[in-house]
C-alpha cells in the first residue's frame, strides 16, 4: 500500500540544522520517502503527471484516494510529530529476557559469572522469544534500526523478518583464528547471510573484543570484511582492566592494537570506547570509523563515561547504543538521548555541551552514514527509506510545544510513539502492534525466566 500522510508535523533535517514544517503533505511509495504523488521524474526531468484528488479524504479515519491513478491511504497526522526512525547503533537483542538479572555488580563479575552462564544454558527458542521481546519494546518507544552482536545461529534474523524490523546483525566471533576455533561462528554468520539478507536484513561481522579475540583473528576478519564489502563492529575500551591488560600483553592500547592491523576503517563501528589514552581519538577520526556511546550501560556497569565531547570536536562520527538489556536495562533510545545529553553537560560542567540536536542527530544520521546508508536512513528526503515513527503532541510529556527538538531530547521517554513504519508498512499503528504477539511472546517469556534465571 502506498500512504499520502497531511496534517502533520515534519521533523527535516537538511544537514545543515533540523526544522519542523507544519501540514506538509508526505507520501510513501513503494516503501520509500516522496514530497509528491508522481513516479520519479523523467530523464528530461519533467515530472510524468499531475496530481489530482478523486476522492476527498475523510480526516476522522484512514480513506483511499487516487492520485495520479494509483491509490493511495490517506494517514491523518494531525497533532504527531512525523520523523525519521530511531537508530539502535549497539545491542544484544538476545538478552532481553535477561532484563533487571546481574544487576548492581562490578563488570568482570557481570560478564563472566552472570550473562555467560546464562548464555552457556539457554537454548535457541530462548533466543528467538527473547528477540522478538526485544524487538516489541524497540517498535514501541520509536526504533526502526539497530545494530545486533548476537549469538545463536539464524533466531535474530528471524525474529527480526517476522517483526518487520530493519536491521544489520552480526555472529559474535571469538577465538584464535577464524578459520581454526573461530570457525564454527563464522560459518554460521555465513549460513545466516545467505539465508536472510536482502530486503531489511544486513549483516556484518562483530568479533567480541581484543579480549576474546586475538590479533590473527581480528586481521583476517578485517581482511574478510574488505572482501565481502560488509560492516564490521567491536566492543572496544570498555574498561580500565581491558585497557591496562592490552598494554600489558601488547604495548599498545586498544585502539592502537586495531588500528595497526588493519582493523579501522570507514566501515568500522567501535561500541564503548570509554577509555581513551594518549591519541587514541586521533585515531579513531582519521580512520574514518564511527563510535557508538552507550551511557546507560557504562554508568550502570561502573565503567564511566566515553569522552562524547571530545570526539564530536575532532570530527569524530559519533552514534548511540543501548547494549543490551542485561547492562541497560532497557531498548529505550529516548531514554539514551535524554541521558547522553544531561550526563556530558555535567562531566563537563558546561549547559551548552551535547545539545539536543546534535544527540538527535546521532541517533539518526549520524547512525545512517555508519552503516554506509547516509541519505537513504535517519532523514525524511526523497527517495529515502520510509522508516518513520508518530509522536503524540497531545501527550502530557511533549506539551506545550514550545521547543520539539528540545523535548526529543529532554522530555520524550517513549510512549508518546502512537504508529511505526518500517520500509514503508505500518508494524504499529495507533499503539497497536501489528506483526508480534505480545501475548504469545509474554507466555514463552516467562518460561525462559523461570527456567534460567531462577
Amino acid at each position: 500500500m502506498n500512504y499520502k500522510i497531511i496534517n502533520g508535523t515534519l521533523l527535516v533535517d537538511d544537514g545543515v540544522s533540523v526544522t519542523l514544517k507544519k501540514g506538509e503533505e508526505l507520501y510513501v511509495r513503494d516503501g520509500r520517502i516522496s514530497f509528491s504523488p508522481c513516479s520519479p521524474p523523467q530523464e528530461n526531468g519533467e515530472e510524468p503527471c499531475e496530481a489530482v484528488d478523486v476522492r476527498k479524504p475523510v480526516l476522522s479515519g484512514a480513506a483511499e484516494i487516487i492520485e495520479n491513478g494509483e491509490p493511495w491511504e490517506v494517514v491523518d497526522a494531525r497533532n504527531r510529530l512525523v520523523m525519521p526512525g530511531l537508530i539502535n547503533m549497539h545491542t544484544h537483542v538476545y538478552m532481553t529476557f535477561m532484563r533487571s538479572y546481574a544487576d548492581d555488580v562490578p563488570f568482570m563479575d557481570w560478564l563472566f559469572k552472570g550473562v555467560m552462564p546464562v548464555e552457556d544454558r539457554m537454548d535457541a527458542e530462548t533466543a528467538y522469544w527473547s528477540n522478538l521481546l526485544g524487538f516489541a519494546e524497540m517498535i514501541r518507544t520509536g526504533t526502526t534500526c539497530f545494530y545486533d552482536m548476537h549469538m545463536f545461529c539464524g533466531q535474530s534474523p528471524r525474529a527480526a523478518a517476522e517483526a518487520g524490523m530493519r536491521g544489520v546483525i552480526g555472529r559474535s566471533v571469538v577465538g584464535e583464528d577464524l578459520y581454526g576455533d573461530g570457525l564454527s561462528r563464522f560459518e554460521e554468520m555465513m549460513r545466516e547471510k545467505e539465508e536472510f539478507a536482502g530486503g531489511l536484513l544486513r549483516f556484518a561481522f562483530t568479533p567480541h573484543a581484543i579480549y576474546t579475540c586475538s590479533p590473527k583473528l581480528l586481521g583476517q576478519v578485517a581482511e574478510m570484511a574488505q572482501e565481502l564489502s560488509l560492516l564490521k563492529q567491536i566492543h572496544l575500551s570498555e574498561s580500565v582492566t581491558e585497557v591496562e591488560d592490552c598494554l600489558k600483553k601488547y604495548g599498545v592500547t586498544p585502539v592502537r592494537l586495531l588500528h595497526d592491523i588493519g582493523f579501522l576503517d570507514e566501515k568500522t563501528s567501535l561500541a564503548h570506547c570509554v577509555q581513551m589514552r594518549g591519541g587514541d581519538i586521533d585515531l579513531i577520526r582519521e580512520s574514518g570509523a564511527a563510535v557508538v556511546t552507550n551511557p546507560a550501560s557504562n554508568a550502570k556497569l561502573g565503567n564511566g563515561f566515553a569522552p562524547v565531547g571530545d570526539f564530536m570536536r575532532s570530527g569524530v562520527n559519533v552514534c548511540i547504543g543501548t547494549d543490551g538489556t542485561a547492562s541497560n536495562n532497557t531498548l529505550n533510545m529516548f531514554r539514551e538521548m535524554g541521558l547522553l545529553s544531561l550526563i556530558h553537560k555535567g562531566v563537563e560542567r558546561d549547559p551548552s555541551a551535547l545539545p539536543a540536536e546534535a544527540v538527535l542527530r546521532a541517533a539518526t544520521v549520524n547512525a545512517a552514514k555508519a552503516l554506509q546508508m547516509e541519505g537513504r536512513l535517519g532523514v525524511l528526503r526523497e527517495g529515502a527509506e520510509a522508516d518513520l515513527i508518530f509522536l503524540d503532541l497531545d501527550e502530557v510529556s511533549l506539551f506545550p510545544d514550545n521547543n520539539l527538538v528540545s523535548s526529543l531530547c529532554y522530555c520524550a521517554n517513549g510512549s508518546e510513539v502512537s504508529s511505526v513504519m518500517i520500509g514503508g508498512r505500518f508494524v504499529m499503528r495507533e499503539r497497536e502492534m501489528l506483526t508480534i504477539d505480545l501475548e504469545k511472546v509474554r507466555f514463552h517469556i516467562r518460561k525462559a525466566a523461570e527456567k534460567y534465571l531462577r
